[in-house]
């Protein structure tokens, strides 16, 4: 979340009323209105005024209202009630104000009330910024022109810790571990206002933050199937172990299978063409191949087109395990949780003609002299989308 988004919420969180809507010709003077200002809707009155205006008679109000946390405008809020005229408008921004230019046409004004003469306001561009705003305090774009509910607002953080317990209270025991993973994600997407378009743009941290979510709801889950077992005594050591081992055997097995399927959607989610564990030499079967098995087999589709990356979440031990999955590709790829590796296996691995792909901001826990050779998450995703907009479609959609 960056800054200005962080203090328009903020703003709304502390202030007595706030509104939302999105700027129109109306208020830029691109229709060829009368006034050129902000309109403010009826139902909004109270955001300016104490009392309604009544319809003959004008009313205003000097006020100061600070833009974007960077310069305050002595302002008018008036209401035109005389003639023909009925409607509520923010005025007077003096010379050179930046929000009422044709560009800002679709941007989210948003105007919070601090004080009886001071406000905050603030416009938000990015569709990103924009759906965020309206996933935080729970808002559809149908429900801008009027003022926000901030009783009705729920923290992402509260608001996650209620869709995994929602989740949770639909398994008596554990789900499969798909499920559980797209449970993860759907809570954290829902409760912070992940987009498409945020995604695309940030996988390296959104795959973090699944990954994180899911080790949480992973413990909501067996607080609930463990507790009635590990409330009472147990009836002897051996129970106890079992129990036990059985806690740490599904921690174990669940994480390497729960990344696979996290990257998966990031791919998909990138529109990169894939297959998961498709079968090459000796039934050898990685953990993603581009584009796909046919295309591995097909002797006329050049090797430089094909990409091959194993996930592992640890890979200290297992990485060579990579380097015998696809005999047609030269150079590999291994993603990997790990933070931080020896020198002389980063050697071997170079030697090896093995790629590191890590989170972004894991590369610096790696030693200086190899991080320009690690790439992260989006560069990887970059480097397979370059190849495959070179492939003839025919191999990749058939």
């Amino acid at each position: 979340m960056n800054d200005i988004l962080n203090s328009a919420i903020q703003s709304v969180l502390g202030s007595k009323a706030a509104l939302c809507r999105f700027i129109t010709g109306n208020d830029t003077g691109t229709t060829g209105s009368h006034q050129v200002g902000f309109y403010i809707p009826k139902c909004a009155s109270s955001l300016l005024f104490d009392k309604p205006g009544v319809k003959g008679e004008n009313k205003e109000k000097s006020v100061k209202v600070k833009w974007q946390d960077d310069f305050t405008t002595d302002s008018r809020f008036i209401y035109y009630g005389q003639g023909t005229r009925n409607e509520y408008r923010i005025t007077h921004f003096g010379r050179n104000f930046p929000f009422l230019q044709d560009e800002n046409v679709g941007d989210l004004l948003i105007i919070s009330k601090l004080s009886e003469i001071d406000y905050a306001g603030y416009v938000l561009s990015s569709d990103d910024d924009i759906e965020y705003f309206f996933a935080y305090f729970n808002l559809s774009p149908d429900e801008t022109n009027q003022l926000i509910n901030i009783a009705g607002t729920i923290e992402p953080n509260v608001k996650i810790t209620q869709l995994f317990n929602e989740f949770v209270s639909n398994f008596q025991s554990f789900p499969e571990t798909r499920k559980m993973a797209l449970g993860a994600r759907d809570s954290y997407n829902k409760a912070y206002g992940v987009t498409a378009k945020f995604l695309k743009e940030n996988p390296d941290d959104i795959l973090l933050k699944w990954i994180d979510s899911e080790y949480s709801l992973f413990r909501y889950m067996e607080e609930k199937v463990y507790k009635n077992i590990i409330t009472k005594p147990f009836n002897s050591v051996e129970s106890f172990v079992h129990t036990a081992n059985e806690v740490l055997n599904r921690r174990k097995s669940r994480a390497g299978k729960s990344l696979e399927l996290h990257l998966s959607e990031i791919f998909s989610s990138n529109d990169l063409v894939f297959e998961e564990q498709a079968i090459t030499e000796d039934n050898k079967k990685p953990d993603f191949l581009f584009p796909n098995g046919k295309c591995y087999h097909n002797i006329c589709f050049p090797a430089e087109n094909l990409t091959v990356l194993g996930a592992k979440t640890t890979c200290k031990d297992r990485w060579r395990q990579v380097l015998t999955e696809a005999d047609r590709i030269d150079e590999k790829y291994l993603f990997t949780l790990q933070q931080g590796i020896s020198r002389n296996q980063l050697q071997e691995m170079k030697d090896s003609k093995l790629t590191l792909v890590v989170p972004h901001k894991y590369i610096s826990s790696f030693p200086k002299e190899f991080q320009s050779e690690i790439k992260d998450l989006a560069g990887f995703i970059q480097l397979v989308k370059e190849k495959q907009e070179t492939t003839p479609k025919h191999y990749l959609f058939s």
